[in-house]
């Protein structure tokens, strides 16, 4: 497993993180804002301590869920066989759509989640996955003349859709760096460091700080129209997964530079990204950090909390960590008053006036699971625990397809599901693999491996 992110969870210095989170009054109380407010959930009613049973059990069902039925699913039906690599589509049917397009983003996905998946449990099979992903991302994906990942390829492995991502490119690093974590094979931390580098020449944005989204092939800046994220050339979305990205590469290759960029990515995302009246990430922004939207992305929000703090814990910088712990737990406060239905499921979007999208997808819900076990840890706040496992409930009942494997993507607020295909080029293991990863780990560090 990872190593330990929560070494002061029972000191004292806990008291005051919902109070000290605005940047500018750090004695203010938190504020959140209003929409559609459920009262009928975890938050609203008294509750005491989790048992370490209870603990326990969360784990034991997160774990049952990410070997006997998430990982055997993309094991079992996703590999092409005659083509090599993924799938890029396989129908509501279970039908392969073998001359669907294929994206960088789901090759990478799979393998950061099999490379962490042999990391962690040491199975043949998972390696045998990570070395089939590895293997499709670098020699299919790998732009050998500008540098970089394609976004897409056809289905016979051309260059399709040429343009660099930075989202995606990060999801390069993150994958490719959790492979060397799980095999030690260097050439892996030799292309994430690669790609790491073309990131910081190119999309740093050294006047204003951040990065921007969309670059042609040879990394000139594209216009907000090609951004697949939004129509603005700076978002929450790639900040936060650069964050993430950078968080695996520093714990692979501790470089003084690197750290030194992620040190000003986190700085730069709680001033320019986290609204400080309400908590929310600002969703798109101008270059000079302007918003152009009021949009909420329930998601996102419960992603970056936990995010946030691992990012800090990776860097090592005290003063950083209790400033990440703050927001974190700030932001976890505002989605699960604002956020959270009656059902424990998180609604995909709102603005200022109420819910704007209230079907619920199935990586909102993962992110949510490990989002509040994450508060509950920062807390010792019993809700936050029951709103974890609330939401571990809401998964269990309404995404995990117990005929094909995985999960669906989603459901209606109601908690009808709704036809899409198992697998696309976002549909993927990551979010639902890496719930089940981070909800073991953190129950194993809050009951310090009591059976």
């Amino acid at each position: 497993m990872k190593i330990s992110k929560w070494f002061c969870l029972f000191t004292a210095c806990l008291p005051g993180l919902l109070s000290a989170a605005q940047e500018n009054t750090p004695n203010s109380p938190v504020t959140v804002r209003k929409t559609e407010v459920s009262q009928n959930g975890p938050s609203a009613i008294e509750l005491g301590k989790p048992t370490v049973a209870e603990l326990h059990d969360l784990a034991r069902r997160a774990e049952q869920e990410l070997r006997g039925n998430i990982l055997p699913f993309w094991l079992k039906y996703t590999r092409n066989p005659e083509r090599g690599g993924f799938y890029g589509v396989i129908d509501k049917n279970m039908k392969a759509q073998p001359k669907a397009s294929r994206g960088a983003l789901l090759t990478s996905r799979i393998l950061w989640t099999f490379s962490t998946a042999y990391r962690i449990y040491h199975d043949p099979a998972y390696l045998e996955m990570a070395q089939w992903a590895y293997r499709d991302l670098t020699e299919s994906f790998q732009d050998k003349e500008s540098g970089g990942l394609f976004w897409t390829i056809t289905a016979d492995g051309k260059p399709e859709d040429t343009h660099k991502q930075i989202y995606g490119q990060v999801f390069g690093i993150y994958a490719l760096a959790e492979y060397y974590r799980a095999t030690g094979e260097k050439p892996a931390l030799d292309q994430a460091i690669a790609i790491y580098r073309l990131v910081e020449e190119h999309a740093h944005d050294r006047e204003h700080g951040g990065y921007f989204d969309a670059f042609d092939r040879k990394w000139k800046l594209l216009s907000d129209w090609s951004n697949v994220l939004g129509r603005a050339p700076k978002s929450q979305n790639s900040h936060i997964h650069i964050l993430e990205a950078y968080s695996n590469l520093l714990r692979a290759w501790p470089d003084a530079e690197l750290r030194e960029n992620q040190r000003s990515l986190i700085d730069i995302t709680i001033r320019r990204l986290i609204d400080p009246h309400t908590h929310h990430l600002i969703l798109f922004l101008k270059a000079d950090w302007t918003p152009v939207s009021d949009e909420i992305s329930y998601g996102h929000d419960i992603e970056l909390s936990w995010l946030l703090v691992e990012a800090a814990e990776v860097l090592g910088d005290p003063e950083v960590l209790s400033r990440a712990k703050r927001f974190g737990l700030a932001i976890a406060q505002a989605t699960l008053t604002e956020g959270v239905d009656t059902d424990g499921g998180i609604i995909n979007e709102g603005n200022p006036h109420g819910y704007t999208n209230t079907n619920k997808d199935w990586w909102p819900q993962a992110e949510a699971a490990v989002g509040f076990l994450d508060a509950y840890q920062l807390s010792l706040e019993p809700r936050y625990f029951a709103a974890a496992k609330h939401s571990w409930d809401f998964i269990e009942a309404k995404f995990v397809d117990r005929v094909h494997g995985d999960w669906i993507e989603s459901v209606t607020r109601e908690g009808q599901p709704i036809s899409r295909p198992k697998v696309t080029l976002w549909k993927c293991p990551y979010h639902s693999g890496r719930s089940c990863f981070e909800l073991i780990e953190r129950v194993h560090l809050l009951t310090g491996g009591e059976p």
